[in-house]
């Protein structure tokens, strides 16, 4: 017997659920499927999923499975915690399934830095270049970058302030500070921005429409 979890991870709203059971009815051993949804691999800031219908006997240990009443849904342990706080629609179109996530892949960047990556002479000629040389210029215009790490020939900086969101903000990476570091630390060979220039609040950015 399949144990069923406590905490809610997905929620399914009413037009969902009766997608899904209309969807179950044409299956074969309808009554013993649950509708299975996991996280099947990652594209460009979001989850690829893979949604199907499988014997509910089939859940192991850790993988959430909750009751819905009429159909149960199991979640591989690998994704519970990638699609916690996440909900499950029916796309207003009637073309099917849409998933709300909160969640997002991290950055294959952003997870490998750590405190580490800012040790070092060349990190320090670089903060040095940013403190005395780019940050004064671009605070004019509210901005600033950081240095989140370096790793090997490449510096990854982040911009805030007026600079994150700016529609001249690769124009100023480029041609201002990657030009500026590449001069006065020549160790350094690649210069890679990577702020999310799509949570900025500067109106002159728009995230491409998908």
């Amino acid at each position: 017997m399949v144990a069923m979890n406590s905490d809610q991870v997905l929620t399914v709203t009413d037009p969902a659920r009766g997608v899904i059971l209309e969807a179950r009815a044409d299956e074969v051993g309808a009554d013993a499927l649950a509708l299975w949804l996991e996280v099947s691999g990652e594209g460009v800031g979001k989850f690829n999923y893979d949604m199907y219908f499988q014997a509910l006997a089939d859940a192991k240990p850790g993988d959430w499975v909750e009751d819905f009443g009429q159909f149960s849904v199991i979640i591989p342990a690998a994704s519970v915690s990638k699609l916690r706080g996440a909900t499950l629609d029916s796309a207003t179109d009637g073309s099917g399934m849409v998933i709300v996530n909160p969640n997002e892949p991290k950055s294959p960047v952003m997870a490998n830095f750590d405190s580490a990556n800012l040790e070092g002479p060349v990190a320090a000629r670089i903060l040095q270049v940013l403190e005395q040389s780019i940050n004064p210029q671009i605070a004019s215009h509210g901005g600033f970058a950081e240095l989140v790490a370096v790793e090997d020939d490449t510096a990854y900086l982040r911009m805030g302030g007026g600079c994150q969101g700016c529609g001249m903000a690769k124009t100023t990476m480029s041609q201002g500070i990657e030009v500026a570091i590449k001069e006065a630390v020549p160790e350094i060979l690649r210069v890679v921005d990577v702020t999310d220039h799509a949570g900025g609040s500067n109106p002159y950015y728009q995230a491409a429409k998908k």
